[in-house]
């Protein structure tokens, strides 16, 4: 495959990604004891099981229309041209039976019925990507009984930015937390019956666990949408859009802060991690540090990868990052949303391979000081 190397300068940089096979990963469930440093692995038990996941993977798509906004058309010449209405494909991921030897997903299969629903993940692609390349790590969490909503972005999705040719769109992305809010009151409406447009995700949503991530450009729209005060394009306050939304917690993969806008510690304080790596060219490991400081409650935790890159950690190309990434954020998920209180504290389970991550939890973050530059680059990284 051709690799574009695109600059990451600039407030404007391109976080791009790079699609790769995926790999399957097994799964544990962990605990809610927490350290207020990173910790060792010799300080942490070794005798993991690997459970058996728990449910095999469905997979469908809704459309859904969002006719109150008008954005920004950039397949216009110039870009001024607003077009009316966002039209939102969603891929929405679902727990079915699990059958061994059946296809690692299976289209429009029959969801597992559960009482009440299931906790539930709105997920946002990075720059230039879909749902679809970070397969692994959204089947990992539909496996352990999550539903994934993931909506593809108009004018950031990969289709897109080809057909554009080379026309700079990642403008869209402030357009993006709106998406978000969309979407999920989409689902939510529809998993109560209260629409027609996705019967598939019927009674499949427990409302009061839900939890937004994202990578890369994904993940600076879900941090906008969680903690920026200023406004959207159309000059609605991400306040008031994220006010519309009930969420226990947010993880950001490998972004950044706009800091073009300020950003604060929310009433609610839903639970933070954040998952960022020494060695990202893309977001460097600073775009991290600067939002996790910057968010001022207890609740709040930061994976540290030491060797990996932008988008290997999320889809399964690096498997030990991705190993930790999954059983982390997993975890983390159990523990935000179900209240899940498993033996290994989060801080240790994060920590328990410190040459390829480290934990930390509440405050201080992570240090700085001794950290090696990188050279900013979202190419083949």
């Amino acid at each position: 495959m051709k690799l574009t190397d695109r600059s990451c300068s600039g407030k404007s940089r391109r976080r791009c990604v790079v699609h790769h096979s995926f790999v399957a990963m097994a799964f544990v469930l962990f605990s809610s004891t927490f350290s207020a440093d990173p910790i060792g692995a010799a300080s942490v038990r070794s005798n993991q099981s690997t459970p058996t996941p728990l449910f095999g993977v469905g997979i469908a798509r809704c459309t859904f229309v969002d006719q109150s906004r008008s954005a920004l058309n950039y397949s216009t010449t110039p870009h001024r041209v607003m077009a009316g209405g966002r039209r939102l494909v969603t891929e929405i991921r679902y727990p079915i039976p699990r059958r061994p030897g059946e296809p690692s997903e299976s289209a429009g299969a029959t969801p597992t019925p559960r009482s009440g629903g299931y906790p539930t993940v709105v997920f946002a692609h990075g720059y230039d990507s879909t749902p679809d390349r970070y397969a692994a790590l959204l089947d990992a969490w539909v496996r352990s009984g999550f539903v994934v909503v993931a909506p593809i972005f108009p004018d950031e999705n990969a289709a897109e930015v080809v057909a554009q040719h080379g026309t700079n769109t990642e403008g869209d992305l402030a357009n993006e937390p709106g998406d978000i809010t969309f979407v999920t009151k989409s689902i939510l409406e529809a998993s109560l019956g209260e629409s027609t447009g996705c019967h598939i995700v019927d009674g499949l949503v427990d409302s009061s666990e839900v939890a937004l991530a994202g990578h890369s450009d994904g993940a600076e729209a879900v941090g906008m949408l969680a903690y920026d005060h200023g406004d959207d394009p159309q000059g609605v306050n991400y306040a008031s859009l994220r006010s519309q939304l009930s969420y226990k917690a947010v993880m950001i993969l490998s972004g950044a802060e706009d800091t073009s806008q300020s950003y604060a510690t929310e009433a609610s304080r839903p639970d933070l991690l954040v998952v960022q790596s020494l060695a990202d060219q893309c977001n460097p490991m600073r775009f991290g540090v600067q939002l996790y400081d910057g968010i001022h409650q207890s609740n709040k935790w930061f994976l540290e990868l030491q060797t990996a890159h932008h988008l290997p950690p999320f889809d399964g190309v690096d498997r030990s990052a991705f190993g930790v990434v999954t059983t982390t954020t997993i975890a983390f998920l159990r523990m935000s949303l179900e209240g899940v209180s498993p033996s290994m504290g989060l801080a240790a389970l994060g920590s328990r391979r410190p040459s390829i991550a480290r934990m930390f939890f509440g405050a201080p973050g992570p240090s700085m000081k001794n950290v090696v530059p990188v050279r900013e680059s979202c190419g083949p990284n």
